[in-house]
Parts: C-alpha cells; sequence; structure tokens
C-alpha cells in the first residue's frame, strides 16, 4: 500500500497570495469604517438644531416700513441658548434697505454663528438722512 500525502503542495497557498488577500480584506474593513464614522458624524450633526436666520427675515418682511436700527434677542424656549442680532440700515434714497442677521449658537467653536443678508424694498419707509451719495 502506498502512502498517500493528505495535501498536495500544488493546492496550498503561498505566503504572497495570502499577503495579499490579507491586504485586500484590511483595506475593504478600513474603508466601511471609515465610511461608518463619517455617517455616525453626519448623523450626530443633524440631531443638534439648525436655526436659520429665515424665520426672522420672515418676520421683518411682513412689515412695510422699516427704520434704520440695529437690534439683538434670542429665540426663547423655542432654541435655548441661541442668539442673534440684526443692522436695518438704507442703501439708497428711494427706500431699499439691506438687512442683516446673524444667529450665535451656544458653545462657541467652529461654524458657531450664522448669517443672512436681504435687500428690501419699502417705499413707504421714512426717507433716510443717513444716505449722502458720492460727489
Amino acid at each position: 500500500m502506498k502512502f498517500k500525502p493528505a495535501i498536495k503542495p500544488a493546492d496550498a497557498f503561498t505566503l504572497i497570495e495570502v499577503m495579499i488577500a490579507a491586504g485586500i480584506f484590511f483595506m475593504a474593513i478600513f474603508a466601511i469604517l471609515s465610511l461608518v464614522s463619517t455617517n455616525l458624524r453626519n448623523a450626530r450633526l443633524l440631531q443638534q438644531p439648525q436655526v436659520d436666520a429665515g424665520i426672522l427675515l420672515a418676520d421683518l418682511v411682513q412689515t412695510n416700513k422699516l427704520t434704520e436700527v440695529s437690534d439683538s434677542g434670542d429665540f426663547g424656549d423655542l432654541y435655548p441658548g441661541y442668539r442673534w442680532t440684526s443692522d436695518i440700515h438704507e442703501v439708497m434714497t428711494n427706500g431699499l434697505f439691506q438687512v442683516d442677521y446673524v444667529v450665535t449658537r451656544p458653545g462657541g467653536g467652529p461654524n458657531s454663528e450664522t448669517t443672512l443678508s436681504a435687500l428690501l424694498y419699502r417705499p413707504n419707509s421714512q426717507k433716510g438722512a443717513n444716505f449722502q451719495p458720492n460727489r
């Protein structure tokens, strides 16, 4: 009776093939982990309320007269800790006003301020004495 080996040498993987397969496997795993990490960070950002100055501007648009003024305030219980400032000034003597809003979120850090600027035409507003044309 002849002795027959259990595994033929030609049927096994070489060390190079195993290392290449392991490298491809780990690259795929790290790509998936990076994707999961990015998705978790984006989900965390979605949980924080994003306050837009558009709700302030929507309230201002309903008025038909504007005056040059700077103002500030907060959002009360709707968005606790958030503060806003506004600056309204006349751009031209024909009733064109520029409105600038800045919303500041609590805690500071990067991207802690949101700004919004808009031009509103309100001809019924008091004609500005602050406008001085170029001479």
